[in-house]
């Protein structure tokens, strides 16, 4: 097969936080199939960014005291520690307001100008009455007007994955005040993606089983159909998608067209471009010429929470300005924790990677663990710490490490480090490993590393059959069967490298030092199919991987303390000691709106409570008053938060404060929960004191 040229990349993460696991898991599962690709002798250009432009950054970089381009370049400074902490290697990371992006942002929008797919409107659009200015999509928020869910945002439902205008909300609140937005006119640029040429298009591309998964294009075959708006009527087909934002706005110009801004969506995935483009022009290569090469393959790794804006609105972007389209859309579900906890940014649930990294954790535990649940598909996969124990240290310390622990000392010591003839028995495990190459390979190719892992402990467990059928430790008392021990052991040590050609993409540094112990240069795919031979010298063998410890895991999930609750008499229970006005103002109670409120599945004592305290975003509480409420009594009331309460772990997610009720000390004499309600008035973010 002649060498592939291939250009990879990530989802851009927005730079206005550090990474979450949900961006590590993705980085993996691309860097590893990057590795494999490389493996084969594939040529391949890995790069990713920043997304750097919208509202948010703006309005986060102004509370900083700092321009957007500092506060964007503080948190891409952040990045490295976690990249290499995790042997994630992009080959470039820029951020989208680098000139290449910018040049190339424009230079697109011309071209589908031209190609007559741009045209301007005059719309209604939200506006913010408290903080005057127009709101984007992202500090709207409102019940989708597709499935009802509560609290999405105005450009899409995290729920339901539908794309509406911010319009369409039903019950709409700007997230910045919480005041309800009014309607003024502006004038709006748009992408036809309602024209012909473009549904015939997207149509023939998602649905020709080349680019986006089998169960990925049955979610976008349904965009194209029928479906009911929200007054009622129906429509047919793709809307056309709104590309412009108002000033103020961090972003990219739009050419001839003074206080008007790309939206974020539009230029981020251009970032894919114009860092490769960074990247050719440090090594002085065309970038023109590389992409105009018809056997260039592009692959875009993404959560299917974008589905929409990267097999719909980019690919119609590359097309019909006259550029390649990708090669293959990889579609990858969410990561949960804990058996099914949803991992959420704005709510702090979930590992923290920084945290694993900070307690010494091996960052190739978790490459494995993940690797060995990601199968291709959009699938979810859940973390629990039982799981990531057994797995890691029955599969890489009892599985695959242990093979040469077993057989190196003897090698070393009895033979002075020289390979021997490998005997019948010998030859014939190994031929069913390199036997095994060509379906691993293709298991890394169409990104099912489970498949890819579960194949490579298969052969891990002949190997120790072999292995505790020979019983080298016995061999090497008996006089006379020192041929036999170097025979036996030999095979191992071919085994273990067979192994670990396997093995490579995913746990690349184990694979570095596993090169260095064998004496052998960096291993590729197709040194498989041959051995090392008799005569070859290893070095000496360095334990290679430790355990995981379940203090490690109780420290990685440590919940923070629970706080102390003072017995009172009145309601059953004595008052607190006395406590001054200083004392009491550490305590942050706030006006919070129940936006949501949902039952718990699993729990006949909880609610769970979506907040709004005038933050800008929502908090997630669980509150043991199910035994009082129905859920639909509570949304929509005001209640009183304790903003500054310590996060707490429970087993059904992170609370983030706590809501105020009263009850009596025992229950069982005087029963019921009563919540805190403001009188009317009141307005979400102001302090009680």
């Amino acid at each position: 097969m002649s060498q592939r040229k291939i250009f990879a990349t990530t989802a851009l993460p927005y730079a206005n936080g550090n990474f979450h696991i949900g961006h590590i898991m993705e980085y993996i599962q691309a860097d590893t199939w990057v590795r494999a690709q490389r493996m084969q002798g594939n040529q391949v250009n890995f790069v990713g960014a920043d997304d750097a432009h919208g509202a948010p950054i703006m309005i986060a970089a102004e509370k900083a005291g700092k321009t957007p381009q500092q506060f964007v370049a503080d948190i891409a400074a952040g990045r490295k520690q976690y990249l290499d902490g995790f042997h994630i290697a992009f080959d470039n990371w820029s951020n989208t307001d680098s000139p290449e992006n910018h040049e190339l942002s424009k230079q697109i929008y011309r071209d589908l100008k031209a190609a007559g797919f741009i045209e301007t409107r005059t719309i209604e659009q939200f506006f913010d009455p408290e903080k005057n200015m127009f709101l984007p999509d992202r500090f709207i928020k409102g019940e989708c007007p597709r499935c009802h869910a509560k609290d999405q945002y105005g450009d899409n439902c995290e729920v339901c994955s539908s794309v509406y205008a911010p319009t369409d909300l039903i019950n709409p609140f700007s997230a910045l005040s919480g005041a309800t937005p009014v309607m003024k006119t502006s004038e709006h640029f748009f992408f036809k993606l309602s024209d012909p040429r473009a549904v015939e298009f997207l149509t023939e591309w998602t649905q020709d089983g080349k680019h986006v998964q089998p169960e990925v294009a049955a979610k976008i075959k349904e965009w194209f159909g029928v479906r009911t708006n929200p007054d009622g009527s129906t429509s047919e087909g793709l809307d056309d998608w709104d590309i412009s934002r108002d000033a103020p706005y961090f972003g990219i110009e739009i050419p001839d067209a003074p206080g008007k801004y790309f939206y974020v969506w539009l230029d981020a995935p251009v970032g894919y471009l114009a860092s490769l483009k960074e990247l050719l022009n440090k090594r002085g290569e065309d970038y023109d010429a590389y992409m105009a090469d018809p056997d260039l393959e592009q692959y875009h790794f993404i959560g299917k929470d974008i589905i929409t804006f990267h097999t719909l609105f980019w690919p119609a972007m590359l097309k019909f300005s006259g550029r390649k389209t990708p090669t293959k859309i990889c579609v990858h579900g969410f990561l949960t924790v804990n058996n099914g906890e949803k991992m959420s940014k704005s709510r702090g649930t979930g590992l923290d990677p920084m945290k694993y990294l900070a307690l010494n954790m091996n960052p190739e535990w978790l490459r494995y663990y993940l690797g060995a649940k990601l199968n291709g598909k959009n699938e979810d996969i859940d973390f629990t710490a039982e799981d990531f124990m057994l797995r890691v240290n029955s599969d890489l310390i009892g599985k695959y490490v242990n093979i040469a622990s077993r057989a190196a000392g003897f090698i070393a010591k009895r033979f002075e480090g020289k390979l021997g003839a490998v005997s019948q028995d010998g030859q014939a495990l190994l031929a069913q490993l390199r036997e095994a190459k060509d379906g691993i390979v293709t298991a890394y190719e169409n990104r099912d590393s489970a498949r890819a892992a579960r194949d490579i402990m298969t052969l891990c467990d002949r190997v120790n059959s072999y292995v505790d059928a020979n019983k080298p430790w016995e061999l090497a008392k008996q006089e006379g069967m020192d041929a036999r021990l170097q025979d036996v052991c030999t095979t191992c040590i071919e085994a273990f490298r067979l192994l670990t050609i396997y093995l490579k993409p995913i746990l690349p540094a184990v694979a570095t030092q596993v090169q260095a112990f064998l004496n052998v240069s960096a291993l590729q795919f197709a040194d498989a199919d041959s051995l090392l031979g008799a005569g070859h010298t290893i070095g000496k063998y360095e334990h290679l991987m430790q355990r995981v410890v379940v203090e490690q895991l109780d420290a990685l999930f440590e919940p923070p303390a629970a706080p102390v609750v003072e017995a009172v008499k009145p309601g059953g229970e004595e008052i607190a000691p006395t406590i001054t006005i200083d004392d009491f103002a550490k305590i942050d109670l706030r006006i919070a709106k129940i936006v949501e409120c949902k039952a718990v599945e699993g729990s006949t004592k909880l609610l769970q409570l979506t907040l709004d305290a005038g933050e800008g975003k929502t908090r997630n509480v669980f509150s043991g008053i199910a035994s009082m409420y129905k859920p639909e009594q509570l949304q929509g009331k005001l209640t009183v938060l304790v903003a500054n309460l310590a996060p707490r772990k429970m087993k059904f997610g992170i609370s983030e404060g706590m809501v105020l009720a009263a009850s009596h000390a025992d229950e069982k004499a005087v029963p019921g929960i009563y919540v805190l309600e403001p009188f009317p008035g009141a307005q979400p973010g102001m302090r009680i004191g």
